[in-house]
């Protein structure tokens, strides 16, 4: 059973600039190292507070030239698709995450459509963005992470903290994959509320967009749900067994895939076959 009021595809950020650096980025909040001396911690406070701007909204963590060309084959394959079924221009909404590489591939989708990314069709979600990992995390090279150990389940990856066994626990200062979850609900709730009868660009990340897939494919699965609507209906499949699953629903860079064919789906190898990895041509 699926009772929502527009159909949906979710679009992974095209190769961003922290993709071929190996870095993380996944904070809101700008990171700053901590001095433990007096003056410097009130040094840091004012810097703090003068320097606001988010780690992942700053210009220099947008797409790579690779990613660039992976955001217009999708937005190609996705024109193709509304084509198919015989969707307008005019019921394209394009919904996407604050950081800078998200909205750098949405702008290049909506430049595709002619569509203004600061018009009506296109919104921006902050419930969107990307997975906080913890400040210990934060814009650290996974090289580096690699050699440093993670307290976290005791293991020595920050890869660790994705497949967590328990996704209702999350790393130190960041977020467990029920987290996620739970402001996800809350973006389809929003996106349900604002629109009706369109066709849904939900332009987000990688753990983001695997724990989308995993809580609206588990929705679907439910004959008979106790909650009429969708927000509801969300909020009942966010339990361990089912989001402990969400790493299968992976997707690569610029990956398009359509969501209507996910919840058509009954079987979970049926529903995380791929649906388009974008093929860059030889340089």
């Amino acid at each position: 059973m699926w009772i929502a009021k527009n159909r949906y595809w979710v679009l992974r950020h095209g190769k961003s600039i922290p993709n071929e650096r190996g870095l993380i980025v996944s904070s809101m909040v700008f990171s700053i190292p901590f001095k433990p001396y007096p003056i410097l911690s009130i040094i840091f406070l004012i810097v703090h507070a003068i320097q606001s701007q988010e780690n992942g909204t700053r210009p220099e963590f947008q797409l790579a030239s690779d990613g660039v060309h992976q955001a217009q084959l999708a937005a190609q394959l996705f024109q193709k698709e509304l084509e198919a079924k015989n969707i307008p221009l005019a019921d394209i909404r394009i919904c996407y995450s604050p950081f800078s590489r998200t909205r750098h591939t949405a702008n290049v989708v909506a430049t595709f459509f002619n569509l203004p990314l600061d018009g009506p069709q296109c919104m921006v979600i902050e419930d969107l963005r990307e997975r906080y990992f913890g400040p210990s995390f934060e814009l650290l090279s996974h090289d580096k992470v690699r050699h440093a150990q993670c307290q976290f389940l005791q293991l020595p990856t920050v890869f660790a903290i994705r497949h967590e066994k328990d996704p209702l626990v999350g790393p130190e200062g960041g977020e467990s994959v029920k987290d996620v979850a739970g402001r996800l609900a809350r973006a389809i709730a929003t996106i349900e509320s604002k629109f009706e009868g369109c066709a849904i660009l939900v332009v987000s990340h990688g753990d983001p967009l695997q724990i989308l897939q995993t809580i609206m494919h588990a929705s679907n699965q439910d004959k008979e749900p106790t909650c009429k609507d969708l927000a509801s209906i969300l909020k009942e499949v966010q339990v361990a067994p089912i989001l402990s699953q969400h790493r299968k629903y992976a997707l690569q860079t610029g990956e398009l895939r359509n969501l209507e064919l996910l919840l058509k789906r009954t079987t979970l190898r049926e529903a995380v076959q791929p649906h388009f990895i974008p093929t860059l041509k030889p340089a």
